[in-house]
């Protein structure tokens, strides 16, 4: 919900910007400012208020799981995603970080995992 408030504001900014362009008789130049606007709230967006609005305030965020692996969890550390998968075909734990753009994601890997098997008993 959070989201659409943010950009129905987003929006509403780039018309505003459009409408007063033309009042003042130049809407290229109100058109030029809609897009500065625009540009500046998408990146604000990507880069900072997305992993925050899922976080604190319930929104949507989608990653997909990749093709051969399975999800065993996930985890916030501070407004950064980790996510855990496992690869089977290489006996792989996987960490991956979802950070604020995608700029500085960390990865981890723990080789022979093996999470989803029942662990044996020494005889």
């Amino acid at each position: 919900m959070v989201t659409y408030l943010y950009w129905a504001a987003v929006i509403a900014l780039v018309i505003l910007a459009l409408f007063v362009g033309s009042r003042l008789g130049s809407l290229g130049k109100g058109a030029i400012v809609a897009g500065i606007i625009f540009l500046i709230g998408w990146l604000a967006y990507f880069f900072h208020y997305e992993q925050v609005f899922v976080k604190r305030f319930g929104g949507v965020m989608r990653i997909t799981v990749p093709d051969g692996q399975q999800h065993i969890g996930a985890t916030w550390k501070e407004d950064n995603l980790w996510i855990q998968n496992y690869d089977p075909k290489t006996n792989t734990c996987i960490f991956s970080e979802y950070s604020k753009g995608n700029l500085l994601e960390g990865r981890v890997l723990i080789r022979n995992c093996n999470p989803l098997k029942g662990g044996t008993t020494a005889p």
